[in-house]
């Protein structure tokens, strides 16, 4: 009997200690795609942001549906097309590729009436609705866009944009960003709010870009808001994030190690708020 009561108090331990393994849908753009392609960081980047969450949340496993170049309208437009699974947690990290393609952000309304995929707004209401016809019961954390600097793809500089310190098509990333926040406070799901996160204010993003002097054509690591100032010549300049110019960002857009590191926390916060780490 004595054994008996032994065995039963194991089990009963062990199941409380013990939860089932949570799958997670990670939906967004080259920021989440690149967490399993190092190689296309020239390997700037050992860890994304999603191997960082599920490190510290190991009954976590994600799957990473981040499409490089994607803007919440790509997805939207090929919802049907994604081979999206049922799961536990969604997350939907977009918006940046947006701001620079010059789409309308929209208003509210046209997430409230699924007025289509013509704006912003309307995009994240065909993913959202995807979710929900996948699992009606299954959470969702949205993530804003991050700030950005000057970008410039490290494999073709003739790939490069601006970065949020002016608008797009007359509009401003931090739109975008409020976007996510109020259709996060209108259907009541955590919103991780990159955009306004201190840590991860512009001049925070890189250490410097090395850019020609106009005056001498000597090479010079100007720091943000100067560098915004000297012009940049993808034909004939170097490459203009070196190394050392790594911080939060390894190309002025792309989060380093550093960067991926900040992002995960925050996730894992929202995770955790949403009961989803072990007990």
């Amino acid at each position: 009997m004595k054994k008996h009561l032994i065995v039963l108090l194991a089990a009963f331990l062990l199941c409380s200690f013990t939860q089932k393994e949570v799958t997670w849908v990670a939906i967004g753009d080259s920021i989440t795609y690149l967490n399993d392609h190092a190689d296309e960081t020239g390997n700037r980047v050992t860890k994304g942001y999603l191997t960082g969450v599920t490190e510290r949340l190991p009954n976590i496993k994600y799957i990473n549906q981040g499409h490089n170049g994607w803007t919440s309208g790509g997805i939207a437009e090929n919802i049907e097309k994604l081979g999206l699974v049922k799961a536990d947690v969604y997350s939907i990290f977009l918006g940046t590729n947006d701001w620079w393609g010059g789409r309308p952000v929209g208003t509210i309304e046209d997430y409230k009436n699924a007025a289509g995929n013509t704006t912003v707004y309307g995009s994240f209401r065909i993913i959202v609705d995807k979710i929900r016809q996948l699992n009606a019961q299954a959470k969702i954390v949205l993530i804003t866009p991050m700030q950005r600097n000057d970008f410039v793809y490290i494999a073709d500089a003739n790939n490069n944009a601006y970065g949020s310190y002016k608008k797009k098509n007359g509009q401003s990333l931090e739109e975008f960003a409020n976007a996510v926040i109020a259709i996060g406070k209108y259907e009541n799901v955590p919103v991780v709010d990159l955009y306004h996160d201190p840590s991860l204010k512009i001049e925070n993003l890189v250490n410097f870009k090395r850019l020609k002097d106009p005056k001498t054509g000597e090479y010079k690591n100007y720091t943000y808001p100067q560098s915004t100032e000297v012009p940049f010549n993808p034909k004939t300049d170097e490459y203009p994030y070196p190394p050392e110019a790594i911080k939060l960002t390894y190309d002025g857009l792309h989060p380093s190690d550093k960067g991926n590191e900040i992002i995960a926390k925050d996730v894992v916060r929202a995770f955790k708020k949403l009961g989803l780490s072990l007990k």
